[in-house]
């Protein structure tokens, strides 16, 4: 599965007010289009800019990307313009992405990649919390019931071929956002959590919020995970997200990944979150046979939801048989994938309990996980 992300920085931003167009103003150091870019290229396979080349590949200088295509007139346009670049190489899903919004929360897209097994299209989204008023002349003219109400962010993901015809064929010239071609053709679009930290930058005072974003002070929370499951005949063995070859497979509710299993207990355990049966209880029939990257990414989630990220991730798959080092590092990869997270973030490696016990006797398979987050102090 090919995943590609058109970042979106044709904009003039004359809302802004500045000379520069917002998405080359700094911000920490680097351009606004640059920290964008770094969120998407460590998690998609292909970057496609879309804009004025000359600053754009100044900005983006040592990143792995496509050659820039212009924008067009309109938001829709540029985003055509994307869609029809990365045409040669098919790739299966596509993300877009305001380069005005510098910051991707660590599970945002793995939440959003979750939720196109289900749908077309999913889109971050955060429930809107103000009391909403129309007026006009100064004046309030009514108040608009908030039930129901997000307020949409990006990236937003879809397969590319349903938002490739949704472009090339649209009910309107002028959507401001990609989901609403899906809707006016008839396709479902899913929500997932949006971030408050996901702030798209457009007014002066937006910077100063993105810079606070960027100086607030994380602390670190360490939880721990175990699990423990049986092994059983006629199943694939999953560990870690990985099929493993063995003439055996561990029994459970689930697809039983007994590795992913104790990650989602640490990680919960450092948001004072419960466990995984908290969220996902193995008493509903959704949950049976279900692959266990679900509750990883969901996991990863919440930590998104609380402004934080994580720290790193340790775990240790305790059994006899069947040998684990010749797949760690297709594990670590994995892992790392779902997380949202670099590699070098995770570790996965094994042990024995020199014959003893259940694991031992070549019973079943024991997991234990470390996860340490940072969060905002106020979380």
């Amino acid at each position: 599965m090919t995943v590609a992300a058109i970042l979106i920085a044709a904009g003039s931003g004359s809302r802004f007010g500045a000379e520069t167009p917002k998405q080359f103003l700094l911000l920490g150091g680097k351009t606004v289009i640059r920290h964008a870019a770094e969120a998407l290229t460590c998690r998609v396979d292909l970057l496609q800019p879309v804009g004025d080349a000359v600053p754009i590949e100044s900005a983006l200088r040592g990143l792995a990307f496509l050659p820039v295509v212009p924008g067009g007139e309109t938001r829709q346009a540029s985003v055509l313009a994307g869609l029809e670049a990365l045409v040669p190489h098919a790739p299966s899903i596509v993300l877009v992405h305001d380069a005005a919004r510098p910051f991707i929360p660590a599970g945002t897209i793995p939440a959003l990649l979750a939720a196109l097994e289900q749908a077309p299209g999913a889109i971050p989204a955060v429930p809107v919390a103000d009391t909403l008023k129309r007026g006009s002349d100064g004046r309030i003219t009514g108040t608009v019931p908030r039930a129901g109400l997000f307020r949409a962010q990006t990236p937003q993901a879809f397969r590319f071929t349903t938002l490739l015809a949704a472009h090339r064929a649209p009910a309107t010239d002028a959507a401001t956002d990609d989901a609403s071609l899906l809707e006016a053709a008839g396709h479902t679009v899913l929500l997932v959590p949006g971030a408050e930290d996901n702030i798209k930058l457009t007014y002066p005072e937006d910077l100063q919020r993105l810079e606070r974003a960027m100086g607030r002070s994380l602390h670190p929370r360490t939880g721990t995970g175990f699990d423990v499951h049986a092994f059983a005949a006629g199943r694939p063995l999953v560990l870690c997200g990985v099929t493993v070859p063995y003439h055996r497979g561990l029994a459970g509710h689930s697809d039983a990944d007994v590795g992913i299993h104790a990650l989602c207990d640490a990680i919960y355990g450092a948001l004072a979150e419960g466990d995984i049966g908290r969220h996902f209880p193995p008493s509903e029939a959704a949950w049976r046979d279900a692959d266990s990257a679900r509750f990883l990414r969901h996991a990863a989630g919440l930590i998104a939801l609380r402004g934080g990220r994580l720290a790193n991730v340790d775990v240790t798959l305790i059994c006899e048989r069947p040998k684990i080092a010749p797949y760690a590092a297709a594990m670590i990869e994995r892992l790392a994938t779902l997380l949202g997270v670099d590699p070098s973030r995770v570790s996965v490696k094994a042990t024995t309990t020199e014959r003893l016990g259940f694991t031992g006797r070549g019973e079943g398979i024991a997991a234990q996980a470390v996860a340490t987050v940072l969060v905002p102090d106020d979380t």
